[in-house]
């Protein structure tokens, strides 16, 4: 009797459960069929009031589980509407780009489509989108500031459909990104893969429409980029990024392994020609605090507080074809760059460290190429800009470096650009102790001279430099200096010249300066003429050259005092000669000049 009362019992049981379930799942089922298309419906009608009309999304099909809170959409597109886009042009509102979006699969997890539905919340967990495929198209710089700002915000838009949107976070995944920039005269385009991106916390509501604290109106957009290659379109270099990584949140943008690698020199002079010196360049990582990633994303402005620089190699391979006599090589200056970009740029602080930097040339009588190593480079840039707001009350770009002279000798160096009204510098700098065969490498194929010994106590340079001449001070201080003096062929190599160089040995060149202990060491006043196919680099090069050769008793020496007997009147005097015989220099430079073009004609 109990055991038939039991089972009695589980059937009833079973009967009430089962009964129960149904009742649940027959209205989820309905509510599954009847809420997917009226979901589909509000996502549309959402995307497309909160654009403006510019934007429509469409897919094919939408799953809903509403147990689960996942929706599923397959095949979507998001595609802006031209004729919207037109209209706005026209009015002069248009946005700065356009996007478009296709995507496979678009995953919603943790949504809740009850506060949708009844209490007009859009509450979402997670948006997932793998392999989804992006284009940007960039036509402007958006509206101007004058612009009247639209009257209602995004917020505004949609609150009549919606009280809020919030989603936990969006994840792209796997992003194939085509940029195309449609502001020149050719449309340039830039393809992107391997790149992730994640969006966090984002929510329109009545607050965060003036929170300034949010970008997009998320918490933090972050963003990864990986194995980034690509190559000029005249093939002389390939670039390479190992790796980018940004935060909005924090405002750093961080690169990795970043690589300019150019041709081999024989082919990019030949195809370069007279043209352009050749540049190498590879750092370990660049770093970019304060960030404004908004200024950048509207309107391609670099604002950065602190740029951080960190181990590398830069080198500068001077053309050895030099330059053709019309073509003015004063846009190799730094100050030159910074005023003819075309993007706004604004850098407060830059800091370099462990960065060896080499300046390269060739001599066209010896043919070889001799390089000036300036290894494990320390510094600070200060006021790198072209902003004129910032430029009024910066006037100049300071920068302090330390570094070691062919990786041997310290020396301190100061640079300071005009960043208004001309392309003047001033350089100053003082170099240690180091031994003079340590610059065979450099001298022997620049100058066909070999250091057989010699000691370096001190050297130290003070030039002002114009965008046409250099004048300034030049002191070497040096012991037991002997050369020998070489001629070069290309089959033999160097050989020596014996006679002449015992004759520079005992008559021209000084052994020491000062000569004797006690007696007053040579200086040089230095002016220099930059012919017009000479670099920035390539001048200072040939300043500081021209003043050593001098103090080594090669040239005209300017005799004089101590620093503590020379009078102030005295330098004065040195420097305005030395601005007299650079600007005669000049206009025997330009005479020649005109002579050779008329030959030419």
């Amino acid at each position: 009797m109990a055991a038939k009362f039991l089972t009695r019992k589980w059937a009833i049981t079973a009967i009430v459960v089962s009964g129960v379930v149904a009742v649940i799942l027959i209205p989820l089922i309905f509510i599954n069929s009847y809420l997917t298309p009226k979901l589909s419906e509000k996502l549309k009608s959402t995307v497309l009031k909160s654009s403006g009309g510019l934007y429509r999304i469409n897919f094919n099909r939408a799953d809903l589980h509403v147990l689960r809170g996942k929706v599923t959409l397959y095949d979507v597109t998001l595609i802006p509407d031209t004729a919207i886009y037109h209209q706005l042009e026209r009015r002069g509102a248009a946005p700065a780009e356009l996007y478009e979006l296709k995507v496979k699969q678009l995953l919603i997890t943790g949504a809740h489509p009850f506060k949708l539905y009844f209490h007009k919340q859009l509450d979402i967990g997670q948006i997932t989108l793998d392999e989804p495929q992006l284009s940007v198209s960039k036509y402007g710089n958006g509206p101007p500031d004058t612009v009247k700002k639209p009257d209602s915000t995004l917020y505004q838009k949609i609150s009549k459909s919606l009280k809020f949107i919030h989603v936990g976070s969006i994840n792209l995944n796997n992003i194939h990104l085509t940029y195309k920039d449609c502001t020149g005269v050719k449309p340039e385009v830039l393809a992107l893969k391997e790149m992730n991106l994640k969006a966090i916390d984002l929510l329109i509501d009545s607050a965060t429409q003036a929170d300034n604290t949010r970008s997009l109106f998320c918490r933090d957009i972050v963003t990864d980029l990986y194995h980034f290659k690509w190559a000029t379109a005249d093939g002389l270099y390939k670039f390479g990024v190992k790796s980018i990584h940004f935060s909005a949140l924090n405002s750093r943008l961080s690169i990795y392994g970043i690589e300019m690698k150019p041709v081999a020199a024989t082919i990019f002079f030949a195809y370069a020609k007279k043209k352009w010196d050749r540049y190498t360049l590879h750092l370990n990582s660049v770093v970019l605090n304060n960030f404004d990633f908004q200024s950048f994303r509207k309107k391609q402005e670099l604002n950065i507080a602190h740029l951080v620089i960190e181990k590398g190699l830069f080198e500068v391979y001077d053309n050895p074809n030099g330059g053709p006599k019309k073509t003015e090589r004063i846009v190799t200056y730094p100050n030159w760059v910074l005023r003819n970009l075309k993007a706004r740029l604004n850098v407060d602080t830059l800091d370099v460290s462990h960065i060896d930097v080499i300046y390269k040339a060739q001599n066209k009588k010896s043919t070889e190429a001799g390089a000036v190593l300036f290894g494990n480079t320390t510094g600070r840039f200060l006021h790198i800009t072209n902003k004129q707001e910032v430029i009024k009350q910066h006037g100049k770009s300071t920068v302090k470096l330390s570094t070691y002279l062919m990786g041997k000798g310290k020396m301190d160096l100061a640079f300071a650009f005009n960043l208004s009204g001309n392309y003047d510098y001033n350089y100053s700098g003082h170099l240690g102790p180091i031994d003079l065969p340590a610059g065979n490498s450099v001298v022997m194929p620049l100058g066909l001279v070999k250091f057989v010994s010699g000691d370096v106590k001190s050297l130290d340079f003070n030039i002002h430099s114009t965008k046409k001449t250099s004048t300034g001070k030049v002191s070497l201080l040096y012991n037991n200096m002997k050369v020998t003096l070489l001629r070069h062929d290309p089959q033999k190599g160097y050989t020596k010249k014996p006679l002449i160089s015992l004759i520079a040995n005992l008559i021209v060149l000084k052994s020491n300066n000062p000569d004797d202990p006690g007696a007053t060491a040579r200086r040089a006043d230095v002016a220099y003429v930059r012919p017009p196919e000479v670099s920035f680099f390539g001048s200072i090069w040939a300043t500081l050259f021209s003043g050593i050769k001098s103090c080594a008793g090669l040239g005209t020496a300017q005799k004089q005092a101590s620093d503590a007997a020379t009078t102030e009147k005295e330098q004065a005097k040195g420097m305005k000669k030395a601005e007299r015989k650079a600007k005669r220099e000049e206009k025997k430079i330009k005479r020649q000049q005109r002579q050779d073009e008329k030959k030419n004609e």
